[in-house]
């Protein structure tokens, strides 16, 4: 089974995403989002060497219901500061956060869960893994900013993958 479906989550999602971009049940579009799901993983099984592997599903929603809540928030914070007074906008800066996340898959999502909360960007890491430094636009509190980033998402990311 394995050989012919290597990813059968990936293949899911390829052929559910294929029938929501073409907005189409029909028998066509179903054909080709089978076809494309059970083809890409097969294809591409070479270059995903590292298979990840995932535990705790309950953690995986809670972080995901997490940062979609911190997304928000994220998005009304930086409005208000990019609406507001210029003062207000001399508050970024970088910060260096200490690392205990060394799985792969899991620093890709906690890149992903910076990079797509607004205001936040994954600036560097260092060679060694230890260390990671994120922009900041609104840097009141660098213990508070620590205190997030291992918190909520480090910790849940290294029960999901380690």
């Amino acid at each position: 089974m394995r050989r012919w479906l290597p990813a059968p989550a990936m293949s899911a999602f390829l052929a559910l995403m294929w029938l929501v971009l073409a907005q189409s049940l029909a028998p066509g579009h179903l054909l080709l989002a089978l076809l494309l799901g059970l083809w890409v993983p097969h294809a591409t099984r070479q270059m995903r060497p590292l298979q990840p592997r995932l535990r705790r599903p309950a953690t995986m929603l809670r972080l995901f219901v997490v940062v979609v809540a911190d997304v928000v928030r994220s998005c009304i914070h930086v409005s208000v500061i990019i609406l507001g007074r210029p003062q207000r906008r001399q508050r970024s800066g970088f910060l260096d956060i200490p690392l205990d996340l060394r799985d792969p898959h899991g620093l890709a999502v906690l890149s992903a869960i910076i990079n797509s909360t607004p205001g936040t960007v994954w600036a560097e890491s260092s060679a060694d893994g230890q260390w990671l430094t994120i922009h900041v636009l609104d840097l009141d509190d660098e213990q508070r900013w620590i205190d997030t980033i291992k918190n909520r998402y480090e910790k849940p990311l290294m029960a999901i993958f380690e």
